[in-house]
């Protein structure tokens, strides 16, 4: 009942969010979930948020998998390595990498052209969705490819298809995110010899704890949202696409979607589980078939 024990995992960028989802689901499967980012019970990041990264690990135990916190700062490679060497020393291996780090939010100056946008912001907004993912490649793939089977899965906003056909409300943060998607099919290339999967997924529109603190709701009462935003019917948990990615690490024939591009509504129907609730929320396709088409909110036929 355990598919993942014995299983390694390091959720990179695990603190909240959708690295938080992934890490409980990949716990309820029987993983060891190796948790970084910078927020702990003791130092909180730029960000100046509550979770922490204990939380996180909390969560993953008791959900019956094995929790591990620890702080590391994806934009400084000296602790990235020393992270590694933490794994290899403590389990020996490096089956499952997700990089999720992110930690944007913040800077992002929405609908803003490239030449008002700060500098500063767009750049540091780059190095903290790109960089960080790159380095922790660097350092943890001689590792993960020492088995075969193994997977990286770099999360991202907006499927490759998605975003080659929309813009994403600014330079910056188009740039990022389709950039993670690009990454995924680099990987899959190099990863190919190995005998293992690299692919990019993204939730849908997520109800984090950022999205629920900006709309004044719980996840109890998320729909109250609705109020306010209509299409936040649409939205999913951190879950659906943690159960996604749980799905994908379970799967012996992952390598038939090296390089691909999927979305948790996407990869819900092909392994047939369902969030939360019971439903299985098709966001993309909402968006474009509803949202952007300018039709009144209605999920009907879309979770």
């Amino acid at each position: 009942m355990k598919p993942l024990e014995g299983k390694v995992a390091l959720v990179a960028g695990g603190t909240r969010g959708a690295g938080r989802g992934i890490a409980m689901e990949l716990g309820a499967a029987g993983a060891t979930v190796y948790i970084t980012g910078r927020t702990t019970r003791n130092e909180i990041s730029e960000y100046g948020r509550p979770e922490t990264i204990e939380e996180t690990a909390d969560l993953v135990n008791g959900l019956g998998g094995i929790g591990i916190a620890v702080q590391v700062d994806h934009l400084v490679p000296e602790q990235v390595q020393l992270l590694i060497e933490k794994i290899e020393k403590e389990q020996g291996r490096l089956d499952i990498l997700v990089n999720d780090i992110w930690g944007g939010e913040y800077l992002v100056e929405w609908n803003t052209p490239v030449w008002q946008h700060s500098l500063d912001k767009g750049f540091r907004l780059l190095r903290l969705a790109i960089d960080t993912h790159i380095i922790t490649n660097h350092y943890a793939l001689p590792l993960l490819i020492k088995n075969k089977g193994g997977l990286v899965v770099e999360v991202t906003d907006g499927t490759e298809e998605y975003n080659n056909n929309n813009y994403r409300l600014s330079l910056y943060y188009d740039l990022a995110k389709s950039s993670v998607n690009r990454m995924a099919k680099a990987l899959a290339h190099e990863l190919s010899p190995y005998e293992c999967t690299a692919v990019s997924v993204t939730p849908g529109w997520m109800r984090s704890e950022i999205m629920l603190e900006h709309f004044g709701v719980k996840e109890e009462n998320w729909q109250d949202a609705t109020k306010a935003e209509p299409h936040f019917i649409i939205s999913e948990t951190p879950r659906f696409i943690g159960r996604g990615v749980t799905a994908i690490a379970k799967d012996p024939n992952k390598n038939r979607m090296n390089g691909h591009s999927l979305s948790s509504a996407q990869l819900a129907k092909m392994y047939n589980f369902f969030d939360v609730d019971g439903s299985q929320p098709d966001c993309w396709r909402y968006f474009v078939e509803v949202q952007e088409a300018g039709k009144p909110a209605n999920a009907e036929g879309y979770r």
